[in-house]
């Protein structure tokens, strides 16, 4: 009966299967040799590709740069998508001035705090769990920075 039991406990999850032909030789290869030196599964490689080149062609002017962080949306020759909008959004200076503030920041051009603008207005949740992300961040290292301040205050 147990071993009837762990059978049904087991639970492979393949949501969308599909199956991908390449015509160019030696692609399937790249593709596994470049998931192996990045410790992906191949699967894992290929939709994280796909996600965001269906992105980049959504969003002409946004790229994917790795970091520290993973792999995050940015501007093609400027900062990533959640510096510009954590640079837009609230604050106190008037909305109305906000585009023209970020341009002046992070010496973008209109078109380019407008495809930050349109890729934050899709992704919305992402880029706020970023942001917040940084908000949680910077909390502990301000806490770490005042127990630093109080040991030698001691």
């Amino acid at each position: 009966m147990e071993l009837l039991k762990s059978r049904t406990d087991y639970n492979v999850v393949m949501p969308h299967p599909v199956s991908l032909r390449f015509s160019r030789p030696g692609l399937k290869d790249q593709l596994a040799d470049e998931a192996r030196a990045r410790g992906l599964s191949v699967s894992a490689l290929a939709e994280e590709l796909i996600d965001e080149g269906l992105r980049m062609q959504r969003h002409p002017g946004i790229v994917f740069r790795p970091g520290p962080a993973g792999r995050r949306p940015a501007l093609l020759d400027g900062p990533e998508v959640w510096e510009v909008i954590g640079g837009l959004v609230g604050g106190d200076v008037p909305p109305e001035e906000r585009v023209q503030r970020s341009m002046d920041l992070f010496d973008l051009r209109r078109e380019d705090v407008e495809a930050a603008l349109d890729y934050y207005a899709e992704f919305t949740d992402e880029v706020d769990g970023w942001l917040a992300e940084l908000d949680r961040l910077s909390d502990e290292y301000e806490r770490m920075a005042e127990q630093g301040r109080d040991i030698l205050a001691r």
